[in-house]
């Protein structure tokens, strides 16, 4: 079973005042982590991953999103201020499941 996988995603804002920023999976790599991670999906379909962006390593977990048929990775504050990324900007991704995380 493949474990890591990598991708090139725009970040984007969700438009309220909260401030989450999100980078969408691509759906064919969302399918396919998807199959990966069936048997260690957590509420409402959540996925544990451990995500890089620009050398800035965390843990989070996918989130469904059935608007697009895909993930959102979701993308904090402190890891958008060390990446020096924000909306609109494409970056490299890397993920690795976290199986029973």
């Amino acid at each position: 079973m493949r474990t890591s996988y990598s991708f090139r995603g725009e970040l984007w804002h969700y438009p309220e005042a909260s401030g989450w920023h999100f980078i969408t999976l691509p759906r064919d790599l969302a399918d396919e982590l998807g199959d990966a991670a069936a048997p260690f999906a957590k509420a409402f379909g959540s996925v544990k991953v451990t995500a890089s962006i620009a050398r800035q390593r965390w843990s989070t977990s996918l989130f469904p999103d059935s608007r697009s048929g895909s993930y959102l990775l979701p993308v904090k504050k402190a890891i958008r201020t060390a990446a020096h990324i924000r909306a609109g900007d494409e970056v490299d991704v890397e993920l690795e499941l976290e199986p029973g995380g």
